[in-house]
């Protein structure tokens, strides 16, 4: 890594601890296979100092990775990205969709189509988080009722076993017509129910078989064993003094296999497990996808009015398959659980922070903005 870029990322992050933003973080800057990594800080209050090795939640960070899953089985013809779901999910069959987003729920016209395979990656399914805070909208207040997750931080509170789950989002109505809009995370959950229905396998069994092991991502996982906790941080969430209260603990809600293993933001990883991934797609997609798969992943399928429309989700970006594809070619997404990655194709670069905070916001914070500048200047 360039000297002076070295300085710099160096600098965003010691200021960061030192003004309190977070009280530790592993990040790590690849240029080719050159890999620059910084180790800084402790796991929190009474906390033990990170490690390279510190184990987290990456919450919306799990939607590359399914999102890789899926495309593995569109190449062994399992799926098909322009096949209705509603053979596999027939709680997605005949949909109603509302009049308007602001719309009472009775308030529906029929679906002009069916919901695709490709819908779901691409966030056009038709429903979704809406990027409308705090929550106005009748379909917001009963997507929350539902617990479907989504609308709260991973583990914040019980989401119900996928049959359920479906069941729940089925009685919703779509918020706009399939493939018309783009919306934030539930289409990465529904993939996730889909590639377990397609397969006949757990979400986790068909991760480990088709992205995780080949690739040798040991310590990614929808769950942490008590061998590894010790390598793992407890999530925390700013307390409003200038420290730090534990949200979940290291036993917390990821000690047990979930009742719902969430496509959209259950996972937990390392920033070396992170790095394999990125470099997975850098290289062609070997030994997890062909060259194909990776292009349509990191190729935006939106259009501007759909950009705009997501508002401060994607900030102006686009989207692709499971991933934001932003206008000079750099792609990937962040978790806000104080996580984020972006590989930058052009010049071979790749940047990834890990922290355990809990973004304020869904804008993200001030400190993955300005690492990933000096990351990527």
């Amino acid at each position: 890594m360039p000297t002076t870029a070295r300085a710099d990322v160096e600098s965003v992050l010691a200021r960061h601890l030192d003004e309190g933003t977070v009280p530790g973080l592993v990040a790590a800057v690849a240029h080719g296979d050159d890999v620059t990594a910084w180790v800084l800080g402790t796991t929190g209050p009474d906390g033990v100092p990170m490690r390279r090795d510190t184990i987290v939640r990456i919450s919306s960070m799990t939607k590359p990775i399914v999102a890789a899953a899926a495309m593995a089985l569109v190449e062994g013809r399992i799926l098909d990205l322009d096949e209705p779901v509603q053979r596999l999910l027939p709680e997605l069959a005949d949909r109603r969709v509302l009049r308007h987003p602001g719309a009472d729920l009775d308030d529906t016209v029929a679906a002009h189509r069916a919901i695709t395979v490709e819908d779901l990656l691409s966030f056009r399914l038709g429903i979704g988080v809406l990027p409308v805070f705090p929550a106005q909208h009748p379909i917001q207040h009963a997507y929350a009722a539902a617990r479907l997750g989504g609308d709260g931080p991973p583990g914040s509170h019980a989401v119900p076993g996928p049959d359920e789950w479906m069941r729940r989002l089925g009685e919703l109505p779509l918020i706009t017509q399939p493939g018309s809009s783009w919306h934030y995370h539930t289409g990465a959950d529904v993939l996730g129910v889909l590639i377990a229905r397609a397969t006949g396998t757990a979400l986790d069994e068909v991760l480990d078989e088709r992205v995780l092991r080949p690739l040798g991502m040991t310590d990614t996982a929808f769950r942490v064993p008590p061998g590894k906790r010790d390598r793992f941080c407890p999530e925390l969430v700013a307390s409003g003094d200038g420290g730090f209260d534990v949200f979940d603990p290291v036993d917390g809600a990821w000690s047990a296999p979930p009742d719902f293993p969430s496509g959209g933001g259950g996972l937990v990883s390392t920033v070396d497990d992170l790095l394999t991934f990125a470099r997975m797609l850098r290289d062609g997609g070997g030994p997890v996808l062909s060259a194909r798969s990776v292009a349509e992943m990191t190729t935006d399928r939106l259009s501007a009015a759909q950009r705009d429309d997501a508002g401060i989700f994607l900030d102006g970006a686009g989207w692709g398959l499971g991933m934001a594809v932003e206008a000079d070619g750099r792609y990937g997404w962040d978790g806000g659980l104080g996580t984020g990655w972006r590989s930058d194709p052009e010049r071979d670069v790749t940047s990834v922070l890990l922290t355990q905070v809990l973004w304020a916001s869904p804008a993200g914070p001030r400190m993955q903005h300005e690492f990933r500048a000096a990351a990527h200047a």
